[in-house]
């Protein structure tokens, strides 16, 4: 028997909806003891699978045809008690966002022993002891400290932790992981994957893991099961799926990941920099109420330069001082020490009055473009706003949105709309369009691609380079992933705990690391020894012989 068996399940749409159903006809099994990724881009229908096995769908989804089985029980017309019976005690979820999924005003200690409570652990000091456990096998160092902090106070591998021990409290036979490592930095999404297989094997339990990332399928798949648009198009062994994959859909997935072997480039472009920084520092001060006060140093010595036309990479961990950086560049906050030189101007101590007719000669792209869009202004609206303010008339700046639009490849008429009607990579050019729009020297890509489908991801890196080449704007682009910054930076500088501890061409950095830091990053990258991107592309066609 089946930890988990779908047959046949389909998810009608509301009325007025792109399509007719969420799900189509879709129909899998999970076998005890085995990981089966679920893989395909947004609105493919992965969540929904996932939230239907759960009996989590809101009333709006409704499951008009098919059926889940756990264990052999029919789930889709069991009655809500008996669902919350399951939840936890047979069936357990970890959520893709622990921040949303935790409660913010309970500790992380109250809310593991109210599950505990809950499904009927009634001795306090019974389920102390089991928390304490659960804490030791998710590897959460000085449990004490976690029991007693609140979601925030954690670190982002923490409270997944935190979610994991949750999820393995009363040991479920099925596990179900909705995107537990998108948002996560390499060595982070290594250790948890790591544990995840772990504590699969240690408790034979069914994992059905959902994911866009392909690295992740091929580090820990059994078997893969790629969705489009609902339907199931494909479906096998990993080693069948990734390297010999039947689907035109599937071959375009996997020519989609990048390389993790550096792009070949032509001679790096000569000349002064546009954007330099000379032992920049900035030093963040935690005062306390008791005891002395704290003091956090996100970025420390750093120095280094971009010129027009070249492409930086700034490559690390979570809190290694990316961000921190990127904000400094960009004066959107004050380093406390060094120097920036845009262009020959050193803008490190400009007061505002003197920095504003500078903020249009270097321009930010922020990770997440719903937050950074008003959702009250059209497209058009947050186009001209800059260019208006630089002295632009109406006209003239319209006709420049205009433009830019078809730069980044959207139509006119997305003008009149409002971000809510654009998906995730079209908010992402939108706002590569509103950072062009005042003609800057230099961009920075604050994770700009890290929270996109991998196909969409392939194509605003490939916006992102064209722009470079025709506007010959110096680039500076921050991310976690080394894949993308193998493909689309020339010179890479990798940052640990607020230091430049490795800086030259991707090559040099990317393909013979010296620094042990670097080497730990590499290493940790998922599916590091499969040859995704052209490679793959090239051997996944029919009658290549592969």
């Amino acid at each position: 028997m089946s930890a988990l068996e779908v047959r046949g399940l389909t998810v009608a749409l509301p009325r007025g909806a792109d399509r007719a159903q969420a799900v189509s006809d879709v129909s899998f099994q999970v076998e005890k003891r085995e990981i089966v990724c679920l893989v395909g881009e947004s609105g493919s229908g992965k969540s929904v699978i996932a939230q239907a096995i759960m009996g989590l769908l809101p009333a709006a989804l409704p499951v008009s045809r098919g059926q889940v089985f756990l264990e052999g029980e029919e789930l889709t017309a069991a009655a809500p008690a008996r669902l919350r019976e399951l939840r936890g005690a047979r069936m357990a979820m970890i959520f893709q966002e622990p921040m949303t999924a935790l409660n913010p005003v309970m500790t992380c200690g109250a809310q593991l022993d109210e599950l505990l409570l809950f499904h009927g652990r009634t001795s306090p000091a019974e389920r102390r002891k089991k928390i304490l456990q659960l804490l030791g096998e998710v590897a959460l160092g000085d449990p004490e400290r976690m029991l007693a902090s609140y979601p925030h106070q954690l670190s982002g591998g923490q409270r997944q932790r935190i979610m994991i021990a949750m999820a393995l409290a009363l040991e479920p036979a099925l596990l179900i992981a909705d995107e537990p490592t998108t948002a996560l930095d390499v060595t982070t999404q290594s250790q948890i994957l790591k544990l995840i297989i772990e504590v699969q094997k240690r408790h034979g339990m069914a994992v059905l893991f959902i994911t866009h990332d392909f690295g992740v399928v091929a580090e820990i798949a059994d078997r893969v099961a790629v969705l489009r648009l609902g339907e199931l198009v494909e479906s096998g062994r990993r080693e069948e799926v990734l390297s010999h994959p039947r689907h035109d859909y599937t071959r375009m997935l996997i020519a989609s990941v990048p390389s993790l072997k550096p792009a070949q480039r032509a001679t790096l472009p000569a000349g002064p920099a546009a954007l330099e920084t000379k032992k920049l520092s900035k030093t963040y001060t935690e005062r306390r109420w008791l005891g002395p006060r704290r003091e956090v140093h996100a970025a420390r010595d750093v120095t280094l330069a971009v010129r027009r036309g070249e492409t930086l990479g700034i490559v690390g961990e979570s809190g290694s001082g990316k961000s921190t950086l990127a904000r400094c560049l960009a004066r959107l906050i004050e380093p406390s020490e060094g120097d920036i030189f845009l262009g020959g101007t050193n803008i490190a101590r400009s007061k505002p009055a003197a920095l504003r007719p500078l903020r249009s000669r270097i321009q930010i792209v922020f990770q997440d473009p719903y937050r950074s869009l008003n959702p009250r202004r059209t497209v058009a609206q947050a186009l001209i706003e800059g260019p208006v303010n630089y002295g632009l008339s109406r006209e003239q700046a319209l006709e420049r949105a205009g433009r830019l639009l078809a730069l980044v490849g959207l139509e006119g008429s997305s003008l009149e709309r409002y971000p809510h009607q654009f998906s995730g990579g079209q908010r992402q050019r939108i706002c590569i369009a509103r950072a062009l729009a005042v003609e800057p020297e230099v961009l920075i890509a604050d994770e700009a691609v890290s929270a996109l489908d991998v196909s969409v991801q392939a194509q605003v890196l490939r916006l992102l380079e064209d722009i470079r080449r025709k506007l010959e704007l110096a680039m500076v682009f921050i991310t976690h992933d080394l894949r993308v910054a193998a493909q689309v930076c020339d010179t890479v500088a990798v940052m640990h705990r607020g230091r430049v501890v490795e800086y030259g061409s991707a090559a040099e950095v990317l393909v013979h690391p010296r620094d042990e830091y670097t080497q730990a990053l590499l290493a940790a990258a998922p599916g590091r020894d499969f040859g995704f991107g052209s490679a793959a592309q090239e051997a996944a066609r029919p009658g290549s012989g592969a």
